[in-house]
């Protein structure tokens, strides 16, 4: 039996601190504090230990739509990725080499996952949508030297050179090597040596919204570790079944699909559908007890137009959480009224776990992010720099002054953060000086310590001298009943300097003509100050976006800047002046 370290047993106790310590993030954060970790591997020091001490207990539970599900153990999952770990070891997988993962949700992908992590190999994940120039910049940008894909990503590779090893899940592709051939693995795995906390774990390429995607590295300690916060965000315990609706490849789907709930003891549940339903999934929850779920916004906008009312009684949840992009209010109060269970939002980045949260008990202002997660301090800072109640979300890196490094809780650097842009210093040191890290997202706190998302740096614009949100409109856009999607971006305006317009998305079965733009505009003058007013709107059946699901506003912001320099009206799109009837 592998001996219980010292560092394992500090990780233990500051997870246990957060599982029994649940409510007001501000009581706790006072008393918690980040474990101070030399050698840690999370896989082997935490994951195998839950494994030994509740082997029976599910790890993973897999409903794939008419196939059938799959239901693994901890104990299994660790022998498991035992196994895969050897084998790897025998194809040449070394500590510290790059390993590229295109999976979808199977249970290849966590098997292969821990596997890497006891190995100390450096995880990239890939999402399915990217195509062979996105495949190749990883490769060359990321050192990659293996590639674990399923059969149906094999052939984007053909066009992609490198001398890498290439294995594949499922049937057997010409020049892949097969990952079945693990099962004949030992299940008995050493280590080569220790891994040091500070080690290589993860290397993300961010899907950026205005610039080609940048490489976070993550170490041992920072997601596995640094999710404690996510964990106690969502309020996970031993033994909850969680759902977190998520695809792989995104650091949301480690976030809520890997660490937080294996560091709680509960069991990460996955539905896979062809398409999404919203009744599917609500009888899927309701047949096997998911009593957790996470989501994004644009998955709760279909929720809340099924009679949610209805499932009240069959299903098991108890909590219920937004993530990926602001919640409207509107969908906060309809979840509420019909399963009396408060939808609570938080905050974070590829480059962080959850710093703000609404944590379980926490009394919910609609459209706050809620206060800082336990281990981070925030600060939010104007544009000379200082402290403000609006501006960019900062994390303070400094120890207070008089303190021993990491002496008072909460101190220091957060272990929750990047190591940093492994492919620019520059961009590291942009984003980490003075103290701070600056996330580049802008917000808004109250007097009893609530933050409130803005916007983007980027998004954020000026109007008739006033500084406008784009998230604070679309979430009054969103309440019309006929808005299912919608983007507010500036168009230029020779008297305003700019005025807001919205794209819109309609609920199937509205017509996108004059009548349901007069409505929604005067819709508009009625749920928004003057100064906010939405002036202009353009129908249309998509909004683009990253591969990650977020919309490309800057995208959206060219396209109206030329068609105003061009004087030029598309087809659906309607200006105020167009309805004299409309007061100003």
């Amino acid at each position: 039996m592998t001996a219980i370290t010292a560092d394992a047993i500090a990780f233990r106790a500051a997870r246990d601190h957060l599982l029994t310590h649940r409510g007001d993030p501000a009581k706790v954060g006072a008393s918690f504090r980040w474990p101070r970790l030399t050698q840690f591997n999370w896989a082997l020091d935490h994951f195998d230990r839950l494994a030994r001490e509740d082997g029976d207990a599910p790890a993973l539970w897999i409903v794939n739509e008419g196939a059938g599900e799959q239901k693994i153990s901890y104990a299994r999952m660790a022998a498991r990725s035992n196994q895969v770990a050897n084998w790897l070891r025998g194809l040449g997988v070394r500590r510290g080499d790059r390993m590229l993962l295109m999976l979808g949700n199977e249970v290849a992908l966590w098997e292969t996952m821990l596997a890497a992590f006891k190995l100390g190999a450096v995880v990239i994940p890939a999402s399915a949508l990217l195509t062979p120039a996105d495949l190749r910049d990883r490769i060359e940008r990321g050192h990659v030297r293996h590639v674990v894909a399923g059969e149906a990503h094999a052939p984007k590779f053909e066009s992609v050179a490198g001398d890498y090893t290439r294995i594949v899940v499922g049937a057997a592709q010409p020049g892949w090597t097969a990952f079945d051939a693990s099962r004949a693995g030992s299940d008995a795995f050493t280590p080569d040596g220790p891994t040091q906390a500070t080690d290589p774990l993860l290397l993300y390429f961010t899907s950026g919204t205005t610039s080609k995607p940048k490489l976070v590295l993550h170490t041992h300690q920072s997601y596995p570790v640094g999710h404690l916060s996510t964990m106690f965000w969502i309020g996970l315990k031993p033994g909850d079944i969680h759902m977190n609706i998520s695809s792989p490849g995104w650091a949301k789907h480690a976030w809520s699909c890997f660490f937080a709930p294996w560091n709680a003891g509960a069991c990460i549940f996955m539905h896979n559908v062809a398409r999404f339903a919203a009744p599917s999934l609500l009888e899927t929850m309701a047949r096997c007890q998911v009593n957790t779920l996470c989501a994004p916004p644009t998955v709760w906008r279909m929720l809340i137009q099924e009679d949610l009312a209805a499932w009240r009684g069959k299903l098991a949840l108890r909590e219920v959480i937004g993530a990926g992009e602001p919640l409207n209010p509107e969908i906060i109060e309809q979840v509420k009224t019909s399963w009396g269970l408060t939808l609570r939002d938080g905050y974070g980045q590829t480059e962080t776990t959850a710093i703000i949260g609404n944590a379980p008990g926490l009394p919910v202002k609609p459209g706050s992010m809620g206060l800082p997660m336990p281990g981070y301090r925030i600060a939010l800072l104007d544009a000379e720099g200082r402290e403000a109640d609006e501006g960019e979300v900062c994390l303070k890196l400094d120890d207070v002054p008089g303190e021993a490094p990491g002496g008072h809780p909460g101190t220091g650097r957060p272990l929750g953060l990047m190591a940093g842009y492994e492919d620019s210093p520059e961009r590291t040191a942009e984003v980490m000086h003075g103290g701070y890290y600056r996330t580049g997202d802008v917000a808004q706190r109250d007097a009893q310590g609530y933050y409130t998302f803005v916007g983007r740096a980027d998004d954020v614009f000026k109007a008739s001298d006033y500084r406008i949100s784009p998230f604070e409109l679309e979430s009054a856009l969103i309440e019309h009943a006929a808005v299912v999607e919608v983007a507010v971006v500036p168009s230029p305006d020779p008297v305003r300097l700019a005025v807001p317009k919205a794209f819109i998305i309609l609920t199937q079965g509205s017509a996108a003509d004059r009548t349901m733009a007069l409505d929604v505009l005067a819709f508009a003058r009625q749920a928004l100050a003057p100064y906010k007013r939405v002036r202009r709107i353009e129908f249309v059946t998509e909004l683009p976006k990253t591969i990650s699901g977020k919309i490309r506003r800057v995208e959206l912001r060219q396209l109206e800047i030329s068609r105003r320099e061009r004087g030029t009206r598309d087809a659906g799109e309607y200006f105020e002046e167009d309805f004299p009837d409309l007061k100003s």
